[in-house]
């Protein structure tokens, strides 16, 4: 399993924009061969920073929808920095003790 997560920072004015630009891409990818879940949201304290979240069931799947354009023409405001990272996931467990449904 691949997670991709972080962050990037636009102008609190732009995030808006950014977000329904983001809308596209998260209707691409969440029906996507692989794709186990994609978020792409706004942080609840910071106004100019746009949370991303994506989980697949193995790099390859994550390379395949790249590689088909699964971000598309998308146009979005231009980001100010951007920290995000893939992870290369060995094993998984219920958050809570329990199976999460």
């Amino acid at each position: 399993m691949v997670i991709v997560a972080g962050h990037v920072m636009v102008e609190p004015d732009q995030r808006e924009a950014y977000l329904a630009g983001s809308l596209r891409i998260v209707e691409k990818a969440r029906p996507a061969a692989g794709c186990l879940d994609v978020s792409i949201a706004a942080d609840l304290i910071d106004p100019g920073r746009v949370n991303i979240f994506e989980r697949w069931e193995s790099q390859k799947a994550l390379d395949t929808f790249r590689r088909r354009g699964g971000t598309g023409n998308v146009k979005l405001p231009k980001m100010l920095s951007a920290s995000v990272l893939e992870y290369d996931v060995a094993a998984e467990r219920p958050a809570f003790g329990k199976a999460n449904n």
